[in-house]
């Protein structure tokens, strides 16, 4: 077993995992692999679409753009291109915000619920394939450590966003699920 304290491990361990989330977000990130998963669900979305309506989903309520820029990491002027093509699918709706009457705010609406709980089930269902096999124990600590790292590099990616001048955006926590693909 190689000792904890030599560097030249660390840089393997972190060698070996970029690797393999470098070739894990190519699988998922692949234009057909998207394109077969929209077919599966019955609609057309780009992928920036799908985590907008994600962390939509997962908000208490509506969002506000600005908000929902700081989440995906993003600028606002983003968001509102995408909430405007969305819009016009009928998916989200934007409303008045009841304490400031200069702000909107964001929300699903049935449809793009129900469409993102297809996509959903498109998704679980490739990966259900995809894992058959491997033991549940397993996929549990995977889930775990992934949390873990997505947590860890979106501080990271948020402290540098901060040392660029940019603004900084909320804290986020692993359990809200916040994609990491989503970085300009």
């Amino acid at each position: 077993m190689p000792d904890a304290e030599d560097p030249e491990d660390e840089r393997t361990t972190a060698s070996d995992l970029e690797a393999v989330l470098a070739t894990l977000a190519y699988l998922l990130t692949r234009s057909q692999h998207h394109e077969r998963q929209m077919a599966r669900a019955g609609i057309t979305a780009a992928r920036s679409d799908v985590y907008l309506l994600r962390a939509l989903s997962e908000a208490d309520g509506a969002s506000r753009i600005g908000d929902l820029a700081d989440r995906l990491m993003v600028k606002p002027s983003h968001v509102t291109r995408q909430i405007d093509r969305l819009q016009g699918q009928q998916l989200v709706e934007r409303t008045q915000d009841a304490t400031d009457r200069r702000a909107r705010q964001v929300e699903l609406t049935a449809e793009g619920q129900a469409v993102l709980d297809r996509l959903k089930q498109a998704n679980i269902t490739g990966l259900a394939d995809a894992l058959d096999g491997v033991p549940d124990p397993d996929v549990a600590a995977t889930v775990h450590v992934l949390r873990h790292l997505v947590d860890r590099y979106v501080q990271r990616v948020r402290t540098t966003l901060l040392s660029e001048d940019e603004p900084l955006p909320h804290p986020c926590q692993a359990e809200t699920n916040a994609p990491a693909g989503r970085i300009r």
